[in-house]
């Protein structure tokens, strides 16, 4: 349980003052739904101003804090600004200027005659200076000065930065005393506040050091949790599986295993031999036969008289590797099983006997496969793909299907930096697919300025008339007024104008009959072309599908770029990826777009992905996995997490692990970073 003192943290965020059911949407946005959630919002940065006595002392553009005199007031005709005319003590005029409904507040905010420090940014309009829309306006100099260094939050429409940080300043106030589980030594080395100080530090920029401080705590929480699970799981009773060899003997494969998918086979037949289950993270490139390995592991299981589940986050994923399973397995006698959530009737029963009495000996699908109403005779492996959409605690739900915790192989897709893979897996072992099987085409990929999008359009009018198949991906579902990017279904109805019904739309929003409607028109050639966002990034398999258009392609990262461009090429065709390109480029655009023509390394994608993203400025859209945590960035997980990798194993190894006094305080740590499912493995956590 919850260690009581922290029970303040996990209060409700509608026990704050202020929080209503108008502010509790926009919280809920943010996913600031508890006080705990606030207290951790931090400022993204600071506003950093300067107090001056006058005008003469401040540079145009410069953040400051002025005493100034209101000496008229000027209203525009139309919809032009008010502009309150002020002076410095030395007589230096300026316009505190003002647009739209703010300029009613402002006349009663700043009356002729009177003084007021006003806080905010200089400019210069013509020749007179002005300050647009002042930050902070005080009849007093304790309010505006209070104001010198500012926190600029995140936020959510219908929050503002007043509101957010009044609401943090509640949630500082409600602090407990926490004891300390940072080790002695190493908090005194780095010079790291206590947590309670450098949670209301962080808020207020007043130290460097207190955000490294909370980073360290996350990162720390993350390790110990990943330790206790990796600990707790060898001391599980496992069911060794020993498989002949007859069923894998049958496989005819359409290609020769590379070097790197033996290596893997012959690791995870290794660890399934054991009597500890196996937790193994299988890593491969796009197209690198993470499927065909998975098919072997599970047909060790089906060898060994026991059963295998394969667990995809997405319907379209579930169907497309029964039908790639079914198709590979074929000669080999081995049932394989869809299992949905849409699946209903006497076809579930059946699949739901089958499992019972085990005549079906590997089952595909989602979460269904799961449900408390599906039971296996005797599930041995579980196989699941796409391991950054299931956290740890989704993979350790499924180790109560089995009488014995069967032997788990996770897959992943997305290359992971080997500095994340510590911080995602650190519980699991590690097997890479570091090799394409052969005769696979590179991608020719290529830059495209937006203007030419009618070329590109003509393009994809020649390869449709070949009998070719297209994909075009949209950062987006819908338009909305503050937007530019590309929205699917717009350039759906644009394209569909030109091709007619050969256009098919999927995304996310849409009903699962309906998407799996279109991807079915797709995959089987009724379609030509696929208008799609992201949700087309992982489990669509189309050989004949050899051009892919990507718009707004400066808008998403490497890893997900890499990850799209990876729905091409998967025939004996040779594959075209186009990245069409907005004006306004950013250097690190720029450069990321650079690197998907120079390469496609998915590994060292990933890796110069962090490096780009690591310096802070993290553009595009956020892709699933990036990292498990809220408060620490790329930047702090690459310094902060082997420290906080080895302070775990000190405290599980050296001092007595969570029965110790410094355990004890690592408890509320797990609890407070909500890594409780660490402690939940221990008898009696």
């Amino acid at each position: 349980m919850r260690p009581d003192l922290l029970n303040p943290l996990f209060a409700e965020a509608a026990s704050l003052k202020g929080v209503g059911p108008g502010l509790a949407r926009p919280l809920e946005r943010l996913a600031l739904t508890r006080v705990r959630d606030i207290a951790y919002h931090l400022p993204d940065r600071f506003v950093l101003r300067r107090a001056v006595a006058n005008l003469d002392e401040a540079s145009v553009g410069e953040q400051i804090v002025v005493a100034l005199t209101v000496r008229e007031h000027r209203a525009s005709s139309g919809r032009g600004p008010f502009r309150a005319m002020a002076e410095d003590v030395l007589g230096n005029v300026v316009a505190l200027t003002y647009f739209g409904r703010s300029s009613y507040t402002a006349r009663k905010q700043l009356p002729p005659g009177e003084t007021r420090w006003i806080a905010g940014r200089l400019d210069q309009f013509g020749q007179t200076l002005q300050i647009v829309h002042p930050d902070h306006v005080s009849e007093e100099s304790a309010g505006a000065l209070g104001q010198l260094t500012e926190p600029v939050y995140p936020l959510a429409e219908g929050l503002t930065q007043g509101r957010v940080q009044a609401l943090a300043h509640q949630a500082i106030g409600l602090l407990p005393d926490l004891p300390e589980w940072i080790e002695p030594g190493l908090l005194q080395k780095m010079g790291w506040p206590a947590w309670k100080a450098a949670l209301t530090e962080a808020h207020r920029g007043e130290n460097p050091l207190a955000r490294d401080r909370l980073a360290y705590d996350e990162l720390l929480a993350n390790s110990l949790a990943l330790m206790l699970v990796r600990a707790s799981n060898r001391e599980r009773a496992g069911t060794p599986l020993q498989g002949d060899g007859h069923l894998r003997a049958k496989l005819h494969l359409p290609f020769e295993l590379t070097g790197a998918q033996k290596r893997a086979i012959a690791e995870i037949e290794g660890d399934v031999a054991q009597g500890a289950p196996m937790l193994r993270l299988l890593q491969g490139d796009v197209g690198s036969g993470k499927t065909a390995v998975a098919l072997h592991a599970m047909l060790i299981a089906v060898e060994a008289g026991g059963q295998a589940a394969l667990l995809a986050p997405t319907e379209i994923l579930a169907r497309q590797h029964h039908a790639t399973l079914t198709r590979m397995a074929a000669g080999t006698g081995v049932e394989i099983a869809l299992l949905t959530g849409r699946d209903k009737g006497r076809a579930r029963e059946s699949i739901l006997m089958g499992l019972m009495d085990g005549s079906i000996h590997i089952c595909v699908g989602t979460h269904a496969i799961f449900q408390e109403t599906v039971s296996y005779r005797n599930l041995a492996l579980v196989v699941i793909d796409e391991q950054h959409r299931f956290g740890v605690g989704q993979r350790l739900m499924l180790t109560q299907k089995a009488r014995r915790t069967p032997h788990c192989l996770a897959m992943t897709a997305t290359p992971i930096p080997r500095t994340l893979t510590l911080a995602q897996y650190g519980e699991m072992d590690v097997s890479r697919l570091d090799e394409m099987p052969p005769g696979r085409q590179a991608i020719d990929t290529r830059v495209v300025a937006v203007e030419r999008m009618a070329e590109v359009i003509d393009g994809i009018g020649r390869h449709i008339a070949k009998g070719g198949q297209a994909y075009w991906v949209c950062p987006m579902v819908r338009e909305q007024e503050s937007e530019d990017l590309a929205a699917a279904e717009a350039r759906f109805a644009l394209l569909r104008e030109r091709f007619g019904d050969d256009v098919v739309l999927v995304h996310g929003q849409l009903r699962p009959e309906a998407k799996d409607a279109a991807m079915e028109r797709f995959a089987g050639g009724a379609a030509k072309l696929l208008v799609a966002t992201t949700v087309i990034e992982v489990g669509v398999d189309v050989p004949n599908a050899t051009l892919m258009v990507i718009e707004q392609a400066e808008r998403f990262g490497l890893a997900q770029l890499h990850q799209l461009r990876g729905r091409v090429g998967r025939g004996s065709e040779r594959s075209t990826c186009l990245l069409l390109r907005g004006d306004a480029l950013s250097e690190t655009g720029r450069e990321r777009l650079a690197l998907m023509r120079e390469t496609q390394d998915g590994f060292r994608l990933a890796e110069e992905d962090l490096r780009l993203r690591g310096g802070g400025e993290l553009l595009g859209t956020r892709q699933s996995g990036d990292t498990p945590f809220r408060v620490a960035d790329f930047e702090q997980i690459a310094r902060l997490l082997p420290l906080a990798h080895d302070d775990a194993r000190l405290l599980m190894e050296r001092d007595g692990g969570l029965a110790s006094p410094r355990g004890e305080a690592a408890r509320v740590l797990l609890y407070l970073f909500e890594r409780d499912w660490g402690v939940q493995l221990l008898r009696g956590g």
